[in-house]
């Protein structure tokens, strides 16, 4: 497991517990136990003003497992980049992909403090394959891809996974920038998968919950509408059903036939042709 020279003291140093941090709220929502009290207060605020942000999590984290499965079974893809990877729970990525291919390479990114203690202990791999964390920050990819050449191979494809990481990234054309640059690193037969927080007409709870959380939280968190979320995907083969809700991409079916109620999260899977 790539974590570098990073001692445990140091580790413990950086974790600040007087201001909510988002993987630890996302934890909380999920039933997660790595959190603490101003993280649980903080998520509760936010759930009063927006009930529906449990929704987000768990579809976001459904997304996450569907994604995966398509890409290790039909789309037979063994490497994926992990990136804002988040506290380790149930069905990680990893767990989803060396199910169906026990030989899948996995690299995991984040830069909380606390996801780097947990993660040492908790992302394991099978014999066949490998699973390594990087202590690292979105905003710095070359230092990302530098670090994942250890465990990856970028001559083959690499499933790029950006899920609810690029809303922390304030300026839109940097955060396209970033994107790119992570897409312009793999080669043809790769894929891209993001999700992202949205705004829209008639989501103004939404709207006032981040708010909330950029008043008391980090890091801060940015909206997007629809449209600009589609538009990192710009030059990629977008998988069907395209950029919808996180609970519309390919669902299971449900007896009525209807689709799930939609989240204000949307998401969707490229390929790098």
């Amino acid at each position: 497991m790539a974590d570098g020279t990073t001692t445990s003291e140091q580790v413990s140093a950086r974790i600040d517990t007087t201001i909510p941090h988002s993987a630890r709220m996302w934890d909380y929502w999920l039933g997660g136990k790595n959190y603490y009290e101003v993280d649980k207060a903080a998520g509760d605020q936010v759930r009063s003003i927006h009930p529906g942000i449990l929704d987000y999590a768990r579809a976001d984290r459904a997304f996450l497992g569907r994604a995966v499965t398509h890409l290790a079974g039909e789309a037979g893809v063994r490497q994926f980049l992990d990136i804002g990877t988040g506290l380790p729970t149930s069905e990680n990525t990893h767990e989803v992909a060396q199910r169906i291919a026990p030989d899948a390479r996995i690299v995991y990114t984040d830069n909380d403090p606390i996801v780097l203690a947990h993660a040492r202990a908790l992302l394991t791999s099978t014999p066949e394959g490998a699973t390594a964390y990087i202590d690292a920050d979105l905003h710095d990819p070359d230092a990302i891809l530098r670090e994942a050449a250890r465990t990856l191979d970028f001559t083959e494809p690499v499933a790029v996974m950006l899920l609810g990481i690029v809303m922390f990234v304030e300026e839109t054309d940097r955060a396209r920038a970033i994107v790119r640059r992570l897409v312009d690193a793999v080669p043809p037969g790769s894929y891209l998968v993001l999700s992202h927080t949205i705004t829209a007409p008639g989501l103004d709870d939404v709207d006032a919950a981040v708010e909330y959380w950029n008043s008391v939280g980090t890091p801060k968190l940015h909206q997007r509408t629809p449209e600009e979320v589609a538009r990192f995907f710009d030059g990629l083969e977008l998988l069907e059903p395209g950029v919808v809700s996180c609970s519309r991409w390919r669902p299971e079916p449900s007896p009525s036939g209807e689709l799930p109620d939609e989240v204000a999260f949307y998401c969707g899977v490229a390929r790098k042709p």
